[in-house]
């Protein structure tokens, strides 16, 4: 879904330092990103969500995101996932977020068909995401209304 060349220039050490810097923030009640994690039994992590506001300038003030999710590719459909994700919609709601938002790429089925089953849908919003001159589009889903 994305061009090979542009995961390749990804950087482990550059996503590290701004994770670190989430965690260090994450004790504060006002930290505005969090971090969520999902370890095996063994304590090993496979898994994290980032939660926090939304980045989208047409949304109302007050809006929250999930900004990122991610599984290990062979620990998928064994029933990790959703409690990640809830956890981090859970404490976006918690913390007054309202609406919430998540982008994913038009490509990914899976993951569409993941937010689909929460109740989440599509809004309307796309846009397309420039990987060295390569558009990937992504859609914009948005979480069902609060009970």
């Amino acid at each position: 879904m994305v061009p090979q060349a542009a995961l390749e220039r990804l950087s482990v050490e550059r996503r590290e330092t701004q994770f670190r810097g989430v965690v260090e923030a994450d004790g504060s009640a006002d930290a505005a990103l969090r971090l969520w994690i999902v370890e095996t039994p063994d304590g090993g992590p496979t898994g994290f969500a980032l939660s926090g506001p939304s980045r989208d300038d047409d949304l109302p003030a007050g809006a929250g995101e999930i900004l990122a999710i991610y599984l290990e590719p062979a620990l998928r459909g064994q029933g990790l996932g959703r409690p990640l994700f809830d956890r981090a919609v859970d404490d976006l709601r918690a913390r007054g977020f309202d609406p919430l938002v998540v982008w994913v790429l038009v490509a990914n089925v899976p993951a569409r068909r993941f937010y689909e089953r929460a109740g989440w849908r599509a809004d309307g919003a796309s846009k397309p995401i420039d990987f060295d001159g390569t558009p990937v589009d992504e859609v914009r889903y948005r979480s069902p209304a609060r009970d």
